[in-house]
């Protein structure tokens, strides 16, 4: 059996409006938004607790783990 886990970042953006609205709400780069997609998780604790907050989701979604 195959498990595929979810992107709780991708998720968060997605609630957001997209990568581009999500970068403007919290106030970095696309490129910013991208990466964090991409590793799955945002390494920087300020943002990720504002993206929570805006998204709705856990922080320890968007944290991932090591």
């Amino acid at each position: 059996m195959l498990f595929f886990s979810q992107n709780s970042v991708k998720i968060a953006v997605n609630r957001l409006g997209g990568p581009t609205k999500a970068a403007h709400a919290m106030g970095v780069s696309n490129t910013s938004i991208h990466t964090w997609i991409k590793r799955q998780r945002i390494s920087n604790i300020d943002k990720a607790k504002l993206m929570a907050k805006l998204s709705g989701l856990e922080l320890h979604q968007l944290r991932g783990s090591l």
